[in-house]
């Protein structure tokens, strides 16, 4: 069973979606006080839900601390519009975020498509331009160096250069890595693109061309 931890310091929150989720044949263990976590098995989850804005330690907070300690999907589940804010989340090692207040069709739809990402079955390395591509083991290699990508900025990078010369629009690139189609989300996508483009740039790689007024392809 597919276990998923959902953190809201609002009670019937966490009954939406304990009740939504648990419909889908999901566990879900739901907790009102972020600082439980202390004392939590976080490996056990293989997704995790965070409000960002809790009393005592906000969701961006406990995903710095829990980030370096878990592998899966972070989604963060947040009333902030701001661009800012979201960004934030995205670069301390955030996946996604969800825009309260959701529908429970929505709910279901995007913690599907992240745990069908984490399941897709991959085989073989391939090498572009001289970076290499393991597959399996979802990592990214320039050189001897291998790249210290979040999931999501990998997934990124595998589907633009496996596609290279060819250019994709942001929606079509939140789609493919994330399967859930939603175009409100574009900001998702820039804010990866800056984060890989920062890292790949410090290995002295600069992979990634925008394409102004269409998006973005793998030079």
């Amino acid at each position: 069973m597919i276990n998923i931890l959902a953190v809201d310091d609002e009670e019937h929150i966490l009954r939406l979606i304990k009740n939504a989720l648990e419909k889908e044949g999901y566990h879900v263990t739901a907790v009102s006080d972020p600082l439980e976590l202390e004392r939590m098995r976080l490996s056990d989850y293989q997704l995790i839900l965070l409000d960002v804005m809790m009393p005592g330690k906000d969701g961006f907070a406990l995903c710095g601390e829990i980030r370096e300690l878990v592998d899966c999907p972070i989604l963060f589940l947040t009333a902030k519009t701001e661009e800012a804010d979201l960004m934030k989340g995205l670069g301390i090692g955030g996946d996604d975020y969800i825009t309260k207040p959701f529908g429970i069709g929505e709910l279901r739809a995007r913690v599907a498509a992240h745990l069908r990402r984490e399941t897709r079955e991959k085989k073989q390395a391939v090498s572009v331009g001289g970076v290499q591509f393991l597959l399996k083991a979802k990592k990214m290699r320039y050189g001897d160096r291998e790249m210290d990508l979040t999931k999501s900025e990998y997934a990124i990078c595998e589907y633009l250069a496996l596609n290279h010369g060819q250019v994709f629009s942001k929606d079509r690139i939140y789609e493919h890595v994330f399967g859930y189609e939603k175009e409100s989300d574009n900001a998702v996508i820039t804010e990866h693109i800056k984060n890989i483009r920062a890292k790949c740039q410090k290995a002295g790689l600069e992979p990634i061309e925008t394409v102004w007024g269409i998006g973005y392809r793998w030079k």
